[in-house]
């Protein structure tokens, strides 16, 4: 039986074994207007002609800040028995009492079994016990897969960033967006 607990340690090898990519049969193409009037984004779900993959790039300083997100005792994972099968590694960014999730993965072997939805209850959880009063993420127009789940477990979408990866994110098609989740307190 699958356990969700305070994830404690870790082990980059993990991450990269539960989410060394993610594949898209669709995209929210992001177009941008602009006139002294009125500026719009607009987001338009399209089928693509061939799935995109998009394979995640990781090490260096980042795994030494991963390991210091679980030691602050905010990061959640998915445990069966002793294996990491799903990992929420999260920091509080308390100046605005908000819970920032920089990675939420479940292993696909292990996808559509609930698992990822009780991973985001106990995150939503750890982040009401600190008096957080929103939980922020990222992800990309291209991960629909994610999209689409977080909106099921309580998300939305509240901002996109046309130059979070890249200057040229929106004509290389890759625009990063960010969906919240309001929390039950009185902040």
């Amino acid at each position: 039986m699958v356990e969700i607990k305070q994830l404690t340690d870790f082990n980059a090898e993990d991450l990269q074994r539960i989410a060394p990519s993610y594949t898209s049969e669709q995209k929210y193409v992001v177009t941008k207007t602009e006139t002294h009037e009125q500026t719009q984004i607009t987001l338009n779900l399209i089928t693509l002609e061939k799935p995109y993959i998009k394979r995640f790039l990781r090490g260096g300083w980042l795994d030494y800040h991963y390991a210091e997100l679980t030691q602050a005792g905010l990061c959640v994972g998915a445990f069966d028995g002793e294996r990491v099968i799903g990992m929420s590694l999260a920091e509080e960014q308390d100046w605005n009492r908000t819970l920032i999730v920089w990675e939420f993965h479940v292993d696909a072997a292990y996808r559509g079994q609930g698992i990822g939805r009780r991973m985001m209850e106990a995150q939503a959880e750890v982040a009401r016990k600190q008096n957080m009063r929103v939980i922020e993420l990222e992800t990309a127009n291209t991960n629909v897969p994610a999209i689409l789940f977080y909106r099921k477990v309580g998300f939305s979408i509240e901002k996109i960033d046309l130059s979070y990866y890249s200057n040229d994110d929106v004509s290389n098609g890759d625009v990063a967006v960010f969906m919240k989740k309001t929390l039950n307190t009185n902040r």
